[in-house]
C-alpha cells in the first residue's frame, strides 16, 4: 500500500491525500507536479526513475466490509526531504 507522503520532497509543499498535484516514482519518492516539470525534469533525484501521478485513495471504504480507504488506511504524516 502506498504511504501517501504529505509533502513535496524538493520544495516541502503540502500534498494532501486527495491532491492531483502529487507525483511519485517507483520508490514512492513524492514531489509536486511543478518541481517535477520545472526543476527535476521528470527524473527522480534519488533513484533516477521517472514520475507518475499519485493515485488518490478514497476517503471511505467503497465496498462495505473491505476495510479500505483513508478511514482505515490513513496517509503518512512523516515529512520527507531530498538530501
Amino acid at each position: 500500500m502506498l504511504e501517501l507522503r504529505p509533502n513535496c520532497e524538493w520544495c516541502d509543499r503540502d500534498l494532501p491525500p486527495g491532491s492531483s498535484e502529487a507525483r511519485i516514482c517507483s520508490y514512492e519518492c513524492t514531489n509536486c507536479a511543478e518541481c517535477v516539470s520545472t526543476v527535476l525534469h521528470d527524473v527522480c533525484p534519488t533513484c533516477g526513475g521517472n514520475f507518475s501521478a499519485r493515485p488518490i485513495r478514497p476517503g471511505r471504504e467503497w465496498r462495505a466490509g473491505s476495510c479500505l480507504g483513508l478511514e482505515h488506511n490513513p496517509a503518512s504524516c512523516r515529512r520527507t526531504h531530498s538530501e
